[in-house]
C-alpha cells in the first residue's frame, strides 16, 4: 500500500479519535442531571447500556448485519464488555469519594498505561508519541487543579485508577487481538454493551436486594424514572458517550493504533470542563486555559510529526 493510500485512512483515524474524546466528555451533560434527580449509579449505567444496545441493535438489524460470531470471538467480545463495564462502574463510583476533576485526571492516565502495556508486548512508541503523552498529562494536571473541593480518599483514587487500567486494556485488546479483527466496529460495540447490560443488571439486583431488604429489583431500578427530561438524558447518555464514543474508539484504535488513539482522548476532559462551564455555570480558570493550550499543542504535535514517520505504532 502506498503512502498516498495510507494518508486518508490515517486522517479518518484521527477524526474518529477526536470524536471519541468529545462524545465521551459529554458524560456530565447527561449524567449530572440524572444524579441530581436522585437516580443511582446502578440505574444510570443499566439503562444507559440497555438503550444503547436497543438503538445499536436496531441499526444493525436495519442494515441487515449478521450477528453471528464464533465462540472464540465471543469470548474476546465478552472480555471487552467486562473491561468496558468495569471502567464505567469504577469511574462513576469514584465520584462518591473524590472530586470529579481529580477522578478525570487519574482516568486520563490510560494513555500512559496503554504505552506501558504495549512496551511489554515489544511495541515501542516513537519519542514524539512519548512527548505527546507527557504534554497531555501535564495539561490534564493543570485542568484538574481548578477543582480544589473535596477530600482525596484512597478508595476514590483506587477506583479511578482501576477505571483507567480497564480502559487501557480494552484499547490494547481491540488493537492486538487477531480473533476479533474481522468483527465490525458496530458489532464489537454491540456485544461489549450487551455484556454490560447483563453485568449491571446483576450488580443492580445484588445491590438493591441488600439495600432494600428484599424489595423487587424492578421497583428499585425504575425508581425516579418519572419524567421526559430523565428519559431524554438517559437516551443522550446511551447515544453520545456510549454508542458513538465506543464505535469511534474501536475505529480509531484499528487505524492509528492504541497509543495515538488514547492520546486523542484528551478531548474528553477538555469537553467535560467546557460542558461544566456552559451547562452548569462552573468557572474557567487560568489553570484550565493553560491545560487546554498544552493539550491542544500536544495533539497537533503528535499528528504533524507522525505524518513524517513511515513506521507508526
Amino acid at each position: 500500500m502506498t503512502a498516498g493510500n495510507k494518508q486518508p485512512a490515517a486522517i479518518w483515524g484521527y477524526v474518529a479519535g477526536i470524536v471519541t474524546g468529545v462524545t465521551y466528555g459529554l458524560n456530565p451533560l447527561f449524567a449530572v442531571p440524572l444524579m441530581r434527580h436522585g437516580i443511582s449509579v446502578d440505574e444510570i449505567l443499566f439503562f444507559r447500556y440497555v438503550l444503547a444496545v436497543v438503538i445499536l441493535g436496531a441499526w444493525l438489524a436495519f442494515k441487515g448485519a449478521n450477528f453471528r460470531v464464533s465462540r472464540k470471538q465471543m469470548s474476546r467480545l465478552l472480555l471487552l464488555g467486562v473491561l468496558f463495564s468495569i471502567s464505567s462502574l469504577t469511574l462513576f463510583e469514584s465520584y462518591n469519594y473524590i472530586p470529579s476533576g481529580v477522578a478525570t485526571t487519574i482516568v486520563f492516565l490510560y494513555p500512559v498505561l496503554v504505552a506501558i502495556i504495549m512496551v511489554f508486548m515489544r511495541v515501542y512508541p516513537t519519542w514524539q508519541v512519548w512527548l505527546s503523552i507527557v504534554m497531555t498529562f501535564a495539561g490534564v494536571l493543570f485542568l484538574s487543579r481548578s477543582d480544589g473541593a473535596g477530600t482525596i480518599q484512597l478508595k476514590g483514587l483506587a477506583l479511578s485508577f482501576g477505571s483507567a487500567l480497564a480502559y487501557a486494556m480494552f484499547i490494547v485488546i481491540i488493537n492486538r487481538s487477531r480473533t476479533i479483527r474481522t468483527v465490525s466496529n458496530s458489532l464489537l460495540t454491540f456485544y461489549a454493551l450487551l455484556t454490560g447490560v447483563v453485568l449491571f443488571f446483576v450488580h443492580g439486583v445484588i445491590t438493591s436486594y441488600g439495600l432494600s431488604g428484599g424489595v423487587p429489583v424492578s421497583s428499585v431500578l425504575f425508581r425516579g424514572l418519572d419524567s421526559i427530561e430523565v428519559w431524554g438524558s438517559l437516551i443522550g447518555l446511551a447515544v453520545m458517550p456510549t454508542v458513538i464514543s465506543t464505535a469511534m474508539l474501536a475505529m480509531a484504535t484499528r487505524i492509528i493504533g492504541p497509543t495515538k488513539a488514547s492520546v486523542l482522548g484528551v478531548f474528553e476532559p477538555v469537553t467535560a470542563i467546557l460542558v461544566g462551564a456552559l451547562a452548569f455555570g462552573e468557572k474557567i480558570t487560568v489553570n484550565i486555559i493553560i491545560g487546554i493550550v498544552l493539550t491542544m499543542f500536544a495533539i497537533t504535535f503528535m499528528i504533524v510529526s507522525s505524518s513524517k514517520k513511515k513506521r507508526t505504532l
